[in-house]
């Protein structure tokens, strides 16, 4: 534990690329290769369950320290992190232990969910006696279920392709499903990770994915790609990216995420493939020839592992298909975009019919300046905007230029101005500051009504002017949350925007985020309430 949470520490404390890889892959030579397949885990953006409710982890902090719970409130507003408070209010260690990472994972933390709070509060005890500060932060993020850590998967990659000798799209390869839930980390999958390569490795994939290749937002003007011949042009839908796998007369649906959700698709784990076939393409819910529906729908058939018969017809899922990955067994990635794309024709045309498997249509126009024209049409469409693919790309691994391009053409976000009213503390180099805000907009009595939160978008000169009026003008603290006097008005755009009445503000808007402080405008100046609900039938 002690090694890993030097490794966390170090990860947190800089912003350098070149300083974290150096980190990482100092960690991974010496690591037991137990204690580095959980590593790996984390690391690569797996998730710990949550283990101890957060009202026992305070009481037991509180109960072990010897604080008075307003002392103990006091310490959480000024930190504005639980894990951080209770680490620094406890007592030092008098036992200090070496117990590993894996240990502490699947003999310590594991056991505490669902025991006891009498077992819960002993355990913890017993812990926080064995870890300095230090660890004990870590122990309680992993314990919260609150794990997270500035780096990212492909640098994760890089250090184990360096440790292993091996080619990074190899490593990329095969940590494909390593943070599925379903599948503990084991020291023999670390050592199979960083094993050499055998020629027999292609055909003993099982139902294992391929790294998804993703695209850069296109911030110039399309013209300045070259020849429109030289470009694929399709959709962009607002779904979720997923990969189905035909192989061994089974059947897996992964998603970008690398959750495995054929459960909750089953209409999709049917179809009748190949074997050897791998299919790229976005899930979308979509009723016969309208237009795909919105994403609040999808929301509701992502989260349930178990679909009832009422479900299924009343939210039909398609996979619009937009890339063949593989066929008769055979990795395509390294052929062009276009003869992918010839192929992939091919395949669905071979198919019987089937209104759960669409392919994603081709877009043709005579100029760039046509295509912009068709571009308007996203909205009405259902859709984000335009991907622009190089006709002869290969498929890559993650978001690279090296083997070909694609480019996300989104259209313009929506955009209201709208008045912050809460602000909490954000993490890691920034928990010291009120980087998290709650933005709302004016009803017909004149009231802010809060309905988006965003956290993105400003530059740190301007977070730490908005942090230093957001302590001047504090009125209530609401656990790490402080409510402030309305006074600074902020231009906040979002992809998209859909009736929610889980919200009090009676909309949901899609991925918002901060386009710009509107200094020039007054809070009364601010949006209504009835402006941003007219963009729910705007085109």
């Amino acid at each position: 534990m002690r090694e890993f949470a030097r490794l966390y520490a170090a990860l947190d404390e800089t912003t350098a690329t070149n300083r974290k890889l150096a980190a990482l892959q100092a960690y991974f030579a010496s690591a037991a290769p137990q204690d580095a397949a959980w590593a790996v885990y984390f690391l690569a953006g797996g998730k710990p369950r949550q283990a101890v409710p957060t009202k026992l982890l305070r009481q037991f902090a509180m109960e072990y320290a010897g604080l008075e719970e307003w002392l103990f409130d006091e310490c959480y507003h000024a930190v504005g992190d639980l894990a951080e408070t209770i680490a620094h209010i406890l007592p030092p260690p008098r036992h200090p232990s070496e117990i590993g990472l894996a240990d502490w994972i699947e003999l310590g933390i594991a056991p505490l969910r669902g025991a006891s709070p009498e077992a819960v509060r002993a355990a913890l005890f017993s812990y926080w006696d064995q870890l300095d500060a230090r660890e004990r932060f870590l122990l309680i993020k992993l314990i919260g279920g609150g794990f997270r850590v500035g780096v990212s998967r492909l640098l994760v990659t890089r250090a184990l392709s360096a440790i292993a000798g091996l080619d990074s799209k190899l490593i990329a390869q095969r940590l494909m499903g390593w943070t599925d839930g379903g599948v503990s980390p084991t020291a023999a999958g670390y050592l199979q990770l960083i094993a050499a390569h055998t020629p027999q490795e292609h055909a003993q994939r099982g139902g294992q994915p391929y790294p998804f290749f993703l695209a850069h937002q296109l911030e110039r003007e399309p013209a300045t790609l070259g020849a429109l011949d030289d470009w694929q042009i399709e959709w962009k839908y607002d779904g979720m990216r997923a990969q189905l796998v035909r192989r061994e007369g089974q059947t897996w649906l992964w998603s970008r995420g690398e959750d495995l959700i054929t459960e909750r698709f089953p209409e999709l784990a049917v179809l009748r493939l190949p074997d050897g076939v791998v299919l790229d393409g976005e899930i979308l819910i979509w009723h016969g020839d309208a237009a795909p529906a919105p994403f609040a729908d999808l929301q509701k058939r992502m989260g349930r592992k178990q679909v009832s018969a009422r479900l299924l017809g009343e939210l039909p899922a398609v996979l619009v298909a937009y890339d063949l990955l593989e066929l008769d067994g055979r990795d395509l990635r390294s052929t062009p975009q276009a003869e992918r794309r010839r192929l992939l024709e091919q395949l669905i045309a071979s198919l019987p019919g089937a209104p759960q498997l669409r392919l994603s249509p081709l877009i043709v126009a005579d100029s760039w300046a046509q295509l912009a024209q068709i571009r308007t049409e996203s909205r009405a469409r259902g859709v984000e905007g335009m991907m622009l693919k190089a006709r002869d790309a290969h498929y890559g691994v993650g978001r690279t230029k090296n083997v070909g391009t694609w480019w996300k053409w989104k259209i313009d976000p929506y955009s209201v101005d709208a008045v912050l009213i809460y602000a909490q503390a954000g993490h890691g180099r920034r928990a010291s500051l009120y980087t998290d805000y709650t933005f709302a907009v004016w009803d017909e009595q004149r009231t802010l009504v809060p309905f988006a939160k965003a956290y993105s978008g400003l530059t740190d000169a301007e977070i730490t002017q908005v942090d230093q009026a957001i302590r001047k003008t504090t009125i209530e603290k609401f656990g790490p949350v402080r409510s402030v006097t309305p006074s600074m008005v902020f231009e906040i755009g979002f992809e998209g925007i859909a009736s929610s009445p889980r919200h009090k503000s009676g909309v949901a808007v899609r991925f918002p985020r901060i386009l710009r402080r509107r200094e020039d405008k007054s809070i009364e100046e601010a949006d209504t309430l009835a402006s941003l609900k007219n963009l729910l039938a705007a085109p």
